[in-house]
């Protein structure tokens, strides 16, 4: 036996069930080498241990990456260069709502939150990575999940953070009485005060149900999950309390910001003297910003309002394959789309490969009426694809009793290529008979103050945005099970979809732990949600984020987060 099979041998005794299991997985080759590293990390597996794992089994390369050259992804980093000192001039997308960890809900209040605050995990490059925990374990079911939390870490006002910060900040996302955002990723996954700390390094997780992949709940894909004092009470713009690598200098709301390295900083330091944040109200203005040499980021652009930097080589883009779409959710409860036939007739009016083009100019990938997008390794690709086809839409329009089409309205977000698809939508509609009637609102009015009360749950016919995550469930729970508010269940269930056969599969999904059985799962979701249609998916569309050719050193997330901590400008 070689020193490798050994040392594997070795390994194998000291890991648990689950993590045992990946390693079965990827030993039998039934999983490929990206695949093991992201599920290993998942499971709580140290990069180290994947690589001496990889190379026991036979692995050419101890490499747990594969870079962006060698498989054809774009960058989601500038690279490095220039020097440090300076100021870097970043343009955020004004907020739709007051910036606060527990209530923020759109992509300007998501980017002003990190800039101080940080995450247990990191979703980066399809891997799970430690960021203020150091390692994290399961229970044999993934019902109670174990963080081991970093030491020495403070918060910019000097004080200490815990693990019982850590918990306080969970419970708090996870209880209903303060009206979190979070509630459409921890309901019915975490009840209010089942995050202890038992000792100040330590927290546990303990589950209302199984979940193999808790750990992205934990990680900037919950963008509301960042760690604040236990006894944070509100008003985050006066202080930004956070453990990040900046410090507040200055904020005026709507309009501005600057913040300053934080030198008690636990990681690496700020590069740049000072970060300045112009707060815009669209993209077509931050842009013209950009051009204009007033910043030098833009948090996020679309090839739909952006042609004019796209192709400068003036200008870098960022661009990162993600799960990001739009839903086109039509009310199940509500005449006549109580009949899945007419949802159906909706759904095959669309020409998704041109749309993908038109809007997209290709950087976007083809949906197909489910949230499991090809990005993500548990999509079941055999599901055949949905393409356009007029002749039987208006024949399932006919059967369904209305042959001569009818009369609605779609209200969507103004927001990026949305109303340039609700028109494409309500265009492909006129072809078998059917009126859209658009109603285009900004982010404000569309949301509202709380959801439950927005336009966009009311509404017949909804567009609405959605930003990356790094595995489905979110989307699988938050629009489409059952809407329950006792179980904090279905918040964003646009569409009123309630169907006991799909809460149990997606149940049974987000429990297990393995790819084989997730993607058998998937394949029944996906098979159902295309018969049932609540939910138009059209596309999956490429993040984008725009800079000068200066700016070195910036990392981004297909989450709308924006590290500019590591940017130098020449």
């Amino acid at each position: 036996m070689s020193d490798a099979r050994r040392r594997l041998g070795a390994v194998r005794q000291s890991r648990n069930d689950i993590e045992n299991h990946i390693i079965d997985e990827y030993a039998a080759g039934r999983i490929g080498r990206r695949e093991f590293f992201r599920r290993g990390s998942v499971a709580g597996m140290s990069l180290p241990l994947l690589s001496l794992i990889a190379a026991a089994c036979g692995s050419s390369s101890s490499s747990a990456t594969t870079s962006a050259a060698s498989t054809g992804a774009a960058p989601t980093t500038t690279a490095a260069g220039g020097q440090p000192g300076g100021t870097v001039r970043l343009s955020v997308l004004k907020p739709s709502n007051p910036v606060d960890p527990v209530l923020a809900n759109n992509t300007g209040s998501i980017v002003l939150l990190q800039f101080t605050g940080e995450f247990l995990t990191l979703d980066e490059d399809k891997q799970l990575k430690p960021w203020l925990a150091e390692s994290w374990t399961s229970n044999p079911d993934a019902s109670e999940w174990t963080f081991k939390i970093k030491t020495g870490v403070t918060f910019n006002d000097g004080s200490p953070m815990t693990a019982k910060d850590v918990a306080a900040s969970f419970n708090r996302l996870a209880d209903p009485k303060n009206k979190s955002n979070a509630l459409s990723t921890l309901g019915g996954v975490l009840s209010p005060g089942n995050a202890t700390a038992p000792d100040d390094t330590t927290v546990v997780f303990k589950l209302d149900a199984p979940n193999g992949s808790f750990p992205y709940y934990t990680s900037n894909d919950n963008y509301n999950a960042i760690i604040l004092p236990a006894a944070y009470a509100g008003d985050f713009t006066k202080t930004f309390p956070g453990t990040g690598p900046w410090k507040v200098a200055s904020y005026n709301d709507g309009v501005s910001a600057s913040f300053v390295p934080n030198p008690t900083y636990w990681g690496t330091k700020a590069l740049p003297a000072k970060l300045e944040i112009t707060i815009h109200p669209d993209e077509a203005t931050a842009i013209t910003a950009l051009q204009g040499g007033q910043v030098d980021i833009v948090q996020q652009v679309s090839v739909a309002n952006s042609q004019a930097i796209l192709n400068d080589p003036s200008y870098k883009i960022l661009s990162i394959k993600a799960s990001t779409h739009r839903e086109l959710s039509m009310r199940n409860d509500k005449p006549p789309f109580t009949d899945k036939r007419v949802r159906q007739a909706i759904a095959l009016t669309l020409d998704r490969p041109a749309i993908v083009q038109g809007l997209f100019q290709g950087r976007a990938d083809v949906g197909n009426d489910s949230p499991f997008a090809p990005v993500f390794a548990q999509t079941d690709t055999s599901i055949p694809q949905r393409v356009q086809d007029i002749a039987k839409a208006k024949q399932l329009l006919k059967d369904a009793g209305h042959e001569g089409g009818f009369e609605t309205l779609l209200v969507g977000v103004d927001q990026q290529e949305i109303k340039q698809y609700a028109q494409l939508v309500a265009d492909s509609a006129k072809q078998i008979g059917v009126k859209i009637s658009l109603k285009i609102e900004g982010g404000d009015v569309y949301y509202g103050n709380t959801f439950g009360s927005s336009d966009w749950l009311d509404s017949i016919m909804s567009l609405v945005d959605y930003g990356h995550r790094g595995v489905p469930n979110v989307f699988l729970t938050a629009p489409l099970q059952t809407t329950d508010t006792k179980k904090g269940t279905g918040p964003w269930n646009a569409a009123h979809f309630a169907n006991p056969a799909f809460d149990k599969m997606v149940s049974d999904y987000i429990a297990a732990v393995d790819l084989q059985g997730q993607q058998k799962l998937a394949g029944q979701i996906q098979t159902l949600l295309l018969d049932e249609t609540p939910i138009v998916y059209a596309y999956f569309y490429d993040y984008l984020t725009a800079t000068t050719a200066k700016v070195n050193g910036l990392r981004v997330s297909a989450m709308s987060q924006v590290w500019p901590d590591q940017v130098t400008l020449r």
